[in-house]
This record gives structure tokens, sequence and C-alpha cells, in this order.
């Protein structure tokens, strides 16, 4: 595993750009970058990454970026992808298509769906802040249960999608989760998946202070948090082999203890509101998934 130290000096994502304070976004995409060393060309749908990309001339993002149609993400990467080739650079450069939950899970997963059976020669990575947050922070397939937004008033009643997952039917190369409050653990794996071939997809949890409710100076200790109370789980499937990575790997390697999810949820507003039922579900949910992936990784499949 990389070291903090030992990623890149060289920054592709500028400083001054149009993020929010505390954007995870922000965060996860300089180790991206750092990873992918400058030799890629980006695909964004409209989202909050269009916004810290800024408008030419004054983009902050030092590398070729094509913005699209909000559906449109794996489609547009699969043919600047096929352009490549036929140019004789398709080894040279690496296609990365990068969309939000909603652009991704929910309007966009047409196109991600189709590129993964074909699978055409490119990175995918949802970079996962849990709603509709450029657009005013509806909700999406990737809500998490209960939490209130402007569609969800009261609380959303159903548990996220879990896209991982669903690439994983697919049976692509590489699926990874991975949390932007763990930057050498985004870097290792974007490194990884650019050695690949064929579609290879992340999934980064992004935390997101304007849209969940909670002190931007807190972003990579919530981030951290979600992930060390198994609301994330970070782990890798290479060629369908299972295994966890990183802080979950440690946990599981520590006995598998997690924190309770009362503190992670009380942090932040959107969560207000919860009754003891309530998290006493959420709980049971996060308890089965990190059981699960507990076995996964012991079997490693």
């Amino acid at each position: 595993m990389t070291r903090i130290t030992e990623l890149p000096v060289e920054e592709r994502v500028l400083p001054g750009n149009r993020a929010c304070a505390g954007c995870g976004l922000g965060i996860g995409l300089r180790a991206v970058a750092k990873a992918l060393e400058g030799r890629a060309v980006l695909t964004v749908p409209a989202s909050c990454l269009t916004v810290l990309g800024g408008m030419y001339p004054v983009t902050s993002v030092q590398m070729p970026w094509v913005n699209c149609a909000f559906p449109s993400t794996a489609a547009v990467a699969t043919g600047i992808a096929a352009g490549l080739r036929a140019t004789g650079r398709g080894e040279e450069l690496t296609v990365l298509a990068m969309a939000g939950d909603g652009g991704t899970g929910d309007i966009g997963i047409q196109a991600l769906s189709g590129a993964a059976e074909r699978n055409d020669d490119l990175i995918y990575l949802c970079y996962d802040n849990e709603a509709y947050m450029n657009t005013g922070t509806q909700r999406s397939g990737s809500t998490p249960v209960g939490a209130r937004t402007t569609t969800t008033w009261t609380g959303k009643r159903e548990n996220p999608k879990d896209v991982p997952r669903i690439m994983e039917a697919h049976r692509v190369p590489y699926v990874a989760v991975t949390s932007a409050a763990f930057p050498t653990d985004v870097y290792d794996k974007v490194a990884k998946a650019r050695s690949m071939r064929g579609l290879r997809y992340l999934h980064m949890h992004t935390s997101c202070p304007s849209g969940w409710g909670f002190d931007p100076a807190l972003s990579v200790r919530l981030g951290k948090a979600a992930v060390e109370c198994g609301i994330v789980i970070l782990y890798e499937v290479e060629h369908g082999a299972f295994r966890l990575t990183g802080r979950s790997a440690a946990l599981a390697k520590a006995g598998g203890a997690l924190k309770p999810v009362d503190e992670y949820l009380a942090a932040q507003s959107r969560f207000r509101g919860l009754d003891a039922q309530a998290k006493a579900a959420i709980q049971a949910w996060v308890d089965e998934r990190w059981t699960e992936a507990l076995e996964r990784h012991a079997r490693g499949k």
C-alpha cells in the first residue's frame, strides 16, 4: 500500500476551484489525478464535478475533459476509447468516465451496463455523495435510508442501491470500493485499474458538507467514520477474487468489530429525527453487509 508521503508531488487539480469547502470529491479527485499522471481523457456529465472543473480557460483539472449529457457518460467514454484505438493511442492514454451516484446508478446506468457488457476498455469511477447534490440535494438511488433530502422530507424509506454488486454481476475485470477520506486507497486502486484492460469500475465514497449537514472541517473525519462503522466497506474484486482493503481489512484482521453507527448518524443533520427503531434497522443492515463481506474475504470470492 502506498504511503501518503509516497504520493506524487505534482498536483493536477489546482487550488481555488469551485468546489464547496470540505468537498470530499475535491479531496478524492486529487488522488485520482495523481494516479493517472495526466495521461488520461475524462468524460464528465452534468454534476458537481462539472462545477469543480470550471469553464475554459480557467479550468482547475489539468487533463483533457469532455462534458457530456447526463445519461451518456459511459457511452461517450466508449467512443473516445474507440477513437484512441483507431489512431494508435489506446495504450498511451487512459479513458476515465467519472460521474456522481445519480449519473451512475440512476440516469446513466443503461450506458454503463452496455459498456460493461461489451467490456469496453475504460475506467468508470462513480463518486458517491449519496444524492443529486449539484441540482439541489434530491434523493438518488444511493441515498441512505432515513436521510432527509429536498425530495424526502421525512427521510428516504429505501436502502441504497448496491451499484458495485450490480457491476460485479457484469463480470468485469475489476470492481473496487474506496473512500476519498483514504487518499492512498484511492490512489492504489486507480493505479491498479490503469494497469488493466477492459471495463474497470471504481466506487468512491465522498462526503458532502452541504448536502449532509455537517461542519466542512469534519469532512475527512466523517468519511473515515463511515468506514469504521461499516456504512462503507473498502474492498476490491479482481477477476472474481474478493478481498477487503485498507482500513476495512485492518478492522477484519483485528477481529471484525465495528463502531456503532449512532455517532456517524448524529454528526449529520440529514439524519435528525431518526428514532431508536430506525437507527436499529440501519445498524442491522450494516451488520448484515459486514458479515457477508467478512465471509467473502475469508473465501476470497
